[in-house]
């Protein structure tokens, strides 16, 4: 048996996440006391007390659902499992990948933080409010969404996210966007619906935010990880510094390649996959791409021994 461990991203946030496994566990009411420490605020009174607004900003999302996911892995660190000697590879959707790099070791914690702080303020500066946009295409497969991109013409429109389970969004310039859904539509998509989200992400309007984070990664040590972690860019493992950095760049503009990351898993023998933070959204994904795996989801202390068994 093979086992993922897996990163949600930016969406999967709630009020009040994590707060039961920093009252159980030490090490997790560490992570987040080392996340306030590094971004030089109480991003931990946010994450469990809101206001909401607050939290879904993009600045705060970011680092507090790696804060989350970070938090809980500790929990199940504390409660006897070895990431190591257990995990044949680690993947996160999107800022997802940045916890997977922070798990495996690649990045400090408090470095962590403070890239998806940068990052978040990046992603939400490159792009005036209203001007970009994003869309779910739900029910098409992805060479039809390309399609539906290229013939809306007029503006950036490209796949963001191949989330799979038959999701795909798309990111780019609200019109051409907006015009992308339509023809979908008469494609024969289930549903084509806007996203409300602040700003085009994965997208070529997002190279500004891309530029920041090739000179923020610049000055960051990273360390070969532990275990083999999915490149969004690729949906394949990579284990060299050089090439984490550059792919996290790559990462701003480039599509998250989340259904190709499942196969990946499946076609190497993966059998398991815990979902290591807030939600479930991933355990769902994977359940709808490659049914042969288990997948399972850690965001709470009593989903820790449910976790623990499926992998014993």
């Amino acid at each position: 048996m093979a086992l993922a461990v897996t990163f949600p991203g930016q969406g999967s946030q709630v009020v009040g996440m994590g707060r039961a496994l920093a009252d159980a566990f030490p090490e997790a009411r560490a992570v987040f006391d080392e996340v306030d420490a590094a971004l030089g605020e109480k991003l931990s009174a946010i994450i469990w007390e809101g206001p909401d607004d607050a939290l879904v900003l993009t600045a705060n999302a970011q680092p507090a659902l790696m804060a989350v996911s970070i938090a809980a892995l500790r929990a199940l660190e504390a409660s006897g499992f070895d990431l190591a000697g257990a995990a044949r590879c680690v993947a996160g959707h999107s800022l997802g990948e940045y916890s997977a790099l922070c798990a495996a070791g690649s990045l400090s914690l408090a470095d962590t933080a403070r890239l998806l702080r940068i990052r978040g303020n990046a992603m939400q500066a490159a792009v005036p409010v209203g001007k970009g946009a994003m869309a779910a295409i739900i029910g098409l497969e992805a060479d039809a969404v390309e399609a539906a991109c290229a013939a809306a013409g007029g503006g950036v429109c490209q796949i963001a996210n191949d989330n799979g389970g038959g999701q795909i969004v798309i990111s780019g310039t609200k019109a051409t966007i907006e015009m992308a859904c339509t023809i979908a539509s008469e494609k024969g998509a289930k549903r084509a619906i806007l996203l409300p989200v602040s700003a085009p992400f994965h997208s070529e309007l997002m190279q500004p935010a891309a530029e920041a984070m090739a000179e923020a990664l610049a000055g960051v040590p990273i360390a070969a990880p532990v275990v083999p972690v999915i490149a969004n860019v690729l949906a394949r493992p990579i284990s060299d510094p050089d090439d984490i950095r550059r792919r996290l760049v790559e990462q701003v503009t480039g599509r998250v390649r989340w259904r190709e990351t499942v196969e990946w898993m499946a076609a190497n023998g993966v059998s398991t996959a815990i979902e290591v933070g807030s939600g479930k959204v991933l355990t769902g994904l994977a359940r709808r791409i490659a049914r042969d795996i288990r997948a399972v989801a850690v965001g709470a202390p009593d989903d820790i021994d449910a976790a623990l068994g499926a992998i014993a």
